[in-house]
């Protein structure tokens, strides 16, 4: 297609849009977002990108009902500083708590 010609895209009562209007809107386009077009391409990216993700997990579910979901890999517990040695005692309580974390 010529770039003369309008590309038939209807803008309600106003016609089609043709290659002048387009250049026009992506000049207005790129003097607004001219210093932050990379972090607004990244983030139009990262969209795109969830999105995909999105869309492939739906397709697994629908092709696969029958498999398990996945689980999420369970977090590991805060970390407890060192017991001092004025507490004989705190180690068995933080293998407690562990192992309380564990089962939960």
């Amino acid at each position: 297609m010529p770039l003369g010609l309008s590309l038939g895209l209807p803008l309600g009562l106003f016609g089609p849009i043709g290659t002048p209007e387009l250049l026009i809107i992506l000049l207005v386009a790129l003097l607004m977002f001219g210093g932050r077009l990379p972090e607004v391409a990244k983030s139009l990216g990262k969209s795109v990108n969830q999105f995909k993700k999105g869309l492939k997990e739906v397709d697994d579910e629908v092709s696969h009902p029958d498999a398990p979901a996945q689980q999420p890999p369970r977090s590991l517990p805060p970390q407890v500083p060192p017991a001092s040695s004025s507490d004989p005692n705190a180690a068995q309580r933080v293998e407690r708590k562990f192992e309380n974390s564990a089962q939960g």
